[in-house]
């Protein structure tokens, strides 16, 4: 990792618009827990459905989104990844780095949100708070391991990564039985299954299975795109 790239790369999410969309997110998610607390009190339940259809279902992979593409897919578009490259820095290293960042924005939001938004509906009971909160942690690296190589590959990353995210993610990898087992979604889902006790959770997924693919991918993702950083040239073109 290089800290000189990792501040830079910080200061550019910071000070983007992107970081409004990261925090929306988030706090979207907690607004919404106090609004169900308010109106049906703690609710185990609910609590459960809030956190796999919002939290996991659709705050996790979109936060990956944001994050994965915007470390460096703006710098590929416009041209100022050159400079980045010209640099004595190894394309691992600058990819490693670019991960480390995205990676910490959207574990960081992810997990705090998550936490606080199951805490208000349900407590400590079953462990839903603490478990959908490492199913954040994990599933929210993993998402911006798969989304920062997508920013790479393509100049649409984010139309594709949002195709990827409702199609693959929401439609497929959870209706789909077979498919499941290859749904970032559904690995997440596994770790919280297994820390919950809640009757009213269980998870196809094992979590021998979950963390192996989770691991995988997020490392094959990296390497991926430090090899792909080798292939771009200092003139821009692929």
């Amino acid at each position: 990792m290089n800290t000189v790239v990792a501040d830079i790369t910080y200061r550019a999410m910071l000070g983007r618009k992107r970081i409004w969309l990261l925090v929306l997110l988030p706090v979207a998610l907690v607004a919404l827990a106090a609004l169900l607390r308010l109106v049906n009190g703690q609710d185990e339940q609910t609590a459960v459905l809030l956190m796999k259809s919002f939290a996991i279902g659709t705050m996790l992979p979109l936060l990956g989104l944001i994050a994965g593409t915007g470390v460096i897919a703006p710098e590929i578009e416009d041209g100022t990844i050159i400079h980045l490259l010209a640099k004595p820095i190894s394309r691992p290293i600058i990819a490693v780095t670019k991960f480390v960042v995205a990676a910490s924005l959207v574990a960081v939001l992810a997990a705090v949100s998550t936490y606080a938004a199951a805490y208000l509906l349900a407590g400590s009971e079953s462990g839903v708070a603490t478990g959908f909160t490492l199913g954040a942690l994990f599933g929210g690296v993993a998402y911006a391991a798969v989304f920062l190589l997508l920013g790479v590959l393509t100049r649409h990353a984010v139309a594709v990564g949002v195709i990827y995210a409702l199609v693959w993610e929401g439609v497929v990898g959870g209706y789909v039985p077979g498919a499941r087992k290859f749904s970032i979604q559904q690995w997440a889902q596994s770790l919280a299954d297994h820390v919950s006790s809640s009757p009213f959770f269980s998870t196809e997924v094992t979590l021998g299975f979950a963390i192996p693919a989770m691991v995988i991918v997020t490392i094959g993702a990296v390497v991926w795109t430090g090899q792909r950083l080798r292939s771009l040239s200092l003139t821009g073109d692929d």
